[in-house]
């Protein structure tokens, strides 16, 4: 009896408390929501029939959100099991469960998402599910409407996860396979509010984060259950640690796309002291205390995970804590966003009635007539471009820094050189080349060649590549971290043949044929997706070229000096011909858009794409002398590092090169005496 005494409080205080914390986070989360449903007024109403005409039945008014909720949840899930298992874990039994978990919440997310549709369509036709034209009207909302068209995509997409999700093995199919959840969510964030703001785009794009914010951050919260239910301790501790920087910057893509989102909805600065706006103010401010707070608490946790707790007990003690922190932290931003949400914002979701061409056409009002001072004050928000060039700039000066804290030194000059390209690049894809690019090809033109010219330029300088090297460390448990995913990347079949010095050229070059002269320019000038596509296509396309020929990265085997030049010459004739047919030309590109603007300013339709020709004659050359002058230099260093290599081996050797030359010219003139006399 002596001797199992002890035992048992010993064994019970290592097993893994009941997580009791999570289980309240949820419920708190439901609870902070209808809280704020009821602060703003809107219960009463919410849950109440729309009315005897236009009633679908208790059915579509309850279950609609239900499965709105099981679907979201569903692809959050997926996309956070497949992210893990493509960045958090190496292979095996953990990431095979990842996968597995996946596939079935993606099975998950597309019945949902098929309830859904189904039930949406009749809060929109006002029919029962029972109605005996139920099932043909169904069919027709699908095959013409375009939020049917939307959902029924939504829901091939899903039930393609499932089965991949189930079917790949390893982090390469799990990261191809999250596609097609990021596919789902950009489809989605043009429905909604998102549908009806006046500022549509804008609108999108700030959906777009905020559904891929929350999603991967809940996701990734839910695959870190999976590992802890695996009693996989050390997996575990190290996936906590790498999900840390991702929760934080879904944290921050969260509260700036929902920021945006509601200002949208305001007219200026004054609607800040409406309720709509103090109710703004008070969510920018939680959010960024809740972040903070969120922030400090997974640090903490982090530490005590990489110093080693003393048993498994406290492994997982911990586990669940972070777990019902960040649980905590989403659902106070939800419940404030559902307050804010259920206030009548200054200005309404409805669209408003502009007849002007250039807005039936673009979606904005016309701009005015574009003068030097306004290429600089005139601004169109881009949330996902704007996004990504603030987090570039954050990313590559905390590589920097952490070189330093090593003792390791970074040239400062790289350092601004890709601060410049991504300022360069927040004007071209924010500022008023993107306002003037919508209206006149002129301003296009000076957007396409920023982008392709300039752009790469000062980012290849930069040398992105080895600053993650030398900063970033190698992972020696098997997984794929940023560094091994670019290394990967550089070093593939496809990677290898992009890069190489020909193909680049001729992509660089010949794309802008293609894309012009076919439906693919009109495709980029009327739909969102096609204009991001363009820029990330043009950058990326100019940043191969520029690095193949003045690159300081590993990548492509760069030929001679003398072939850098012939190449980067070639590519010049070929935009100086370029732009003498479009400022030649006298048929009009895309002429159902640019013919149909109605300015009252500037040139005619024609005579603006001849502007735009001169203008990629002549902003391209700008670039290309600064090419060819890099190329000199380098080759010029490349000749003086190779005359001081010689000069050290000639030093250690006595010159023995040298003197084999004179020993072989004297035999061959002792040879050659006779003959010569």
């Amino acid at each position: 009896m002596t001797s199992t005494a002890p035992s048992a409080p010993a064994s019970r205080a290592t097993e893994p408390p009941r997580p009791w914390w999570v289980v309240a986070a949820g419920p708190g989360a439901v609870v902070a929501a209808i809280l704020a449903l009821l602060a703003a007024g809107t219960y009463s109403g919410a849950f109440e029939a729309l009315g005897t005409f236009s009633d679908p039945g208790a059915v579509a008014r309850w279950g609609t959100p239900l499965a709105t909720v099981v679907a979201e949840l569903g692809v959050s899930v997926t996309l956070g099991a497949l992210f893990a298992a493509a960045c958090l874990v190496p292979p095996g039994r953990a990431q095979a469960r990842l996968l597995a978990v996946a596939g079935w919440a993606a099975a998950v997310w597309a019945v949902a998402a098929v309830v859904e549709l189904v039930l949406q369509y009749a809060v929109v036709s006002a029919l029962s599910p029972t109605a005996g034209n139920f099932g043909a009207g169904l069919a027709q909302f699908v095959a013409d409407v375009e939020l049917g068209r939307i959902m029924a995509g939504i829901v091939a997409l899903a039930a393609l996860t499932s089965g991949v999700a189930l079917a790949v093995r390893g982090p390469v199919g799990a990261l191809w396979t999250a596609l097609l959840p990021v596919a789902a969510l950009s489809m989605q964030s043009t429905t909604g509010h998102a549908a009806g703001a006046a500022d549509h785009y804008l609108a999108i794009g700030a959906m777009w984060l905020h559904l891929m914010g929350a999603a991967l951050w809940v996701g990734g919260l839910a695959a870190l259950v999976v590992l802890i239910l695996l009693r996989r301790d050390d997996v575990t501790a190290v996936a906590v640690t790498r999900y840390s920087p991702v929760a934080a910057w879904c944290l921050v893509a969260v509260a700036v796309s929902g920021i945006v989102n509601s200002w949208i909805r305001m007219e200026g600065l004054d609607d800040l002291a409406t309720r709509y706006g103090v109710l703004l103010l008070a969510k920018a401010a939680l959010t960024v205390v809740l972040g903070v707070l969120g922030l400090a608490h997974r640090r903490l946790v982090v530490g005590r995970l990489a110093a080693g707790p003393d048993h498994a007990g406290t492994h997982r003690r911990l586990f669940w804590r972070f777990l019902a922190v960040e649980l905590l932290v989403i659902g106070a931003v939800s419940g404030v966003a559902v307050a804010l949400g259920s206030t009548a914002p200054p200005v309404p979701d409805e669209v408003p009635v502009d007849a002007s061409p250039a807005y039936q056409l673009t979606g904005y009002p016309l701009p005015p007539e574009p003068t030097a001072a306004r290429w600089f004050t005139e601004w169109a928000l881009e949330p996902i471009l704007a996004f990504a060039c603030v987090a570039g700039v954050v990313v590559y000066l905390r590589w920097v820094l952490r070189l330093r804290r090593r003792g390791d030194r970074w040239p400062l000059a790289r350092t601004a050189s890709w601060c410049a390209g991504m300022l360069v690049m927040v004007w071209t894809t924010n500022g008023a080349p993107t306002v003037y690019g919508h209206v006149t090809f002129s301003g296009h033109m000076v957007q396409h060649m920023t982008l392709a010219m300039l752009v790469p330029l000062l980012l290849v300088l930069a040398a992105p590549v080895t600053l993650l090297l030398r900063a970033v460390p190698t992972r020696k448990d098997g997984s794929r971290g940023p560094r091994e995913w670019v290394l990967a990347l550089v070093h593939s079949r496809w990677g290898e043949f992009l890069a190489r010095p020909v193909v680049a050229a001729v992509l660089f070059a010949g794309g802008m044929t293609v894309f012009y002269f076919t439906p693919v320019f009109e495709f980029a000038l009327t739909n969102h997706v096609g204009h991001l596509w363009m820029i990330v296509h043009f950058t990326l396309v100019g940043y191969l070229f520029a690095n193949a020929l003045v690159g300081i990265d590993p990548g492509p085997q760069r030929p001679s000096f003398p072939m850098r030049l012939v190449l980067l010459f070639a590519t010049m004739v070929f935009h100086a011909f370029f732009g003498v047919v479009l400022t030649t030309g006298t048929s009009l590109l895309v002429a159902d858009w640019y013919g149909n603007m109605g300015r009252d300013w500037g040139l005619s339709a024609i005579e603006d794409q001849q502007r735009g020709g001169g203008i990629a004659w002549g902003i391209g050359e700008l670039p290309t002398l600064a090419l060819a002058i890099i190329v000199a230099v380098q080759w010029t260093r490349s000749d003086e590092r190779e005359a001081r290599r010689k000069d050290r081996q000639a030093d250690r050797d006595g010159d023995a090169e040298l003197t084999a030359y004179n020993d072989m010219l004297a035999r061959m003139s002792e040879r050659d005496g006779p003959v010569g006399r």
